[in-house]
């Protein structure tokens, strides 16, 4: 049994924060901003959601597209990552100043909002789509029928669940996985710049560039709009660079209990909420160093190799298979590699289905460890606050093998993804994208005081992001119930 170590009680500093609303939750003491870390020991949250988000949409929404109508949206992806940029940032502004989650931000805004985003979360990423593609790619490369699938993706699930059981402090075990699965891509990305891609699909790429504003026609709005909002994470995702950052241990984070398994690490009983830094010069000169260090650590790592990969990732696409009529689904992965084995070599087909089979387990890793960090989050600060037993680390890996006994469920009984619950899916990931980015704005800039809130350029970014977000749920959920209703 690990042993249970209660951390509640004031900081060093003591006294609560009155700059910190406590209408839904208890007030949070005063405590000294820690010193800041150089950029070399902060890398790794944004490593993680970057894994992560390339199976969202880097791997096969934005290649699907390029096959499809060519390199004219390309600017459109650029402007989903920028956009994600600036939003995840001030997901890391609270967590930074305060070492709480955003969502348990929101709760201190409206108690019921951390139930919102927690049911968004389960219902939107429940389904074991990511490793089912993987095991997909995995047959093309094996030559094995798809009567391989489910029991390939199960063992899949399992496997995932007991690296993440075994870790003594789950965040690191993360961590140091999806830096390894990030490496791989990393390497077929640089393959694919001097084998793969032709010189006419740069030459393209400058001209889709050219036509900023330019939307193509040919493609679902769905598809389109879907692409966009996960050009980066999306959705419940983003959240969770919240708990990824609070586990690295950046600024107030530090304070924080971390995430441990109950078989191997030492568990802390108290809640996750957190502290509030006096706002004297010594404190708001390490803050302003955190904040210049978050922003570098999630602008190289998730902003240029995120845009860089939906890019180069589209080129390929574009160099083999563009203009042909291809599905938006796993034949276009064959059709692909395929492609890739008589334009190059039989070993770059290969190469390119291991990656995505690498892609998407990744993508499945940060999904299940994402929404039971969210609910384990939610659970903890509302209505377990007070319970010893459930700690936030047993209620973490309840949810986790939960969600791998649900998939396994689904795929022994041979349900594929009904085409209802994912139409309804991808509209709530961009529901909940608009819905938080208003949360966002009422708790960094009406919350947070002056010195550190949100405000100038990029209080104008997250006005842009309500805008963005708000248009694209209700353009989907529209054209999507008219489908849905004729049958189309």
């Amino acid at each position: 049994m690990a042993e249970v170590v209660d951390r509640s009680g004031p900081g060093p500093r003591g006294g609560l924060a009155p700059e910190i609303p406590d209408r839904n939750l208890p007030g949070v003491p005063y405590r000294d901003m820690p010193a800041p870390l150089p950029l070399g020991r902060v890398l790794g949250p944004s490593v993680i959601i970057l894994a992560a988000s390339i199976g969202s949409g880097e791997y096969v929404l934005w290649p699907f597209i390029a096959s499809q109508v060519g390199l004219v949206a390309m600017w459109m992806a650029v402007l989903g990552v920028a956009t994600q940029f600036f939003i995840n940032m001030e997901i890391e502004r609270y967590t930074l100043a305060t070492g709480e989650t955003a969502v348990t931000g929101f709760t201190r805004l409206w108690k019921g909002w951390g139930f919102v985003m927690m049911v968004m979360a389960i219902f939107a990423w429940g389904w074991p789509g990511w490793a089912t593609g993987a095991s997909t790619a995995l047959t093309f490369v094996l030559g094995v029928s798809d009567a391989a699938v489910p029991a390939m993706t199960i063992a899949a699930l399992v496997a995932i669940g007991i690296a993440l059981t075994a870790s003594p402090v789950v965040y690191q075990a993360v961590e140091k996985i999806q830096f390894v699965l990030v490496a791989i891509i990393l390497v077929f990305l640089v393959a694919a710049v001097f084998l793969g891609i032709t010189g006419q699909a740069w030459a393209d790429l400058g001209s889709g560039f050219a036509n900023v504003g330019r939307i193509p026609s040919g493609i679902p709005v769905a598809t389109l709009l879907g692409a966009l909002a996960f050009a980066g994470a999306g959705g419940t995702l983003n959240l969770v660079q919240s708990n990824w950052i609070r586990d690295k241990g950046l600024a107030m984070g530090t304070y924080i209990p971390k995430i441990v398994s109950p078989l191997t690490g030492h568990e802390e009983a108290a809640a996750s909420t957190g502290y509030f830094f006096p706002q004297d010069e010594e404190n708001l000169s390490r803050w302003r160093g955190w904040w210049k260090v978050a922003n570098a650590e999630h602008f190289w790592t998730f902003g240029v190799i995120g845009a860089l990969s939906i890019i180069l990732l589209s080129l390929l696409t574009y160099s083999t298979i563009g203009g042909q009529n291809v599905e938006n689904n796993f034949d276009f992965i064959r059709l692909e590699g395929e492609a890739l084995k008589d334009i190059v070599a039989p070993w770059f087909g290969t190469f390119f289905w291991l990656t995505g089979v690498v892609v998407l387990l990744s993508t499945n890793l940060g999904v299940l460890d994402h929404v039971g960090r969210l609910t384990a989050d939610v659970l903890k600060v509302g209505p377990l606050r007070d319970n010893a037993t459930w700690t936030e680390s047993k209620i973490y890996f309840a949810v986790i093998w939960l969600e791998i006994l649900f998939g396994s469920v689904i795929l022994l009984s041979g349900v594929t993804q009904p085409i209802v619950l994912l139409v309804i899916a991808s509209a709530i990931n961009g529901v909940v994208m608009f819905i938080y980015s208003m949360l966002l704005i009422q708790l960094n800039h009406f919350t947070l005081p002056k010195a550190i809130k949100l405000r100038g350029f990029r209080l104008g970014a997250m006005g842009w992001s309500v805008l963005f977000f708000g248009f694209f749920s209700i353009i989907v959920i529209i054209d999507q119930g008219k489908r849905l209703f004729t049958g189309e």
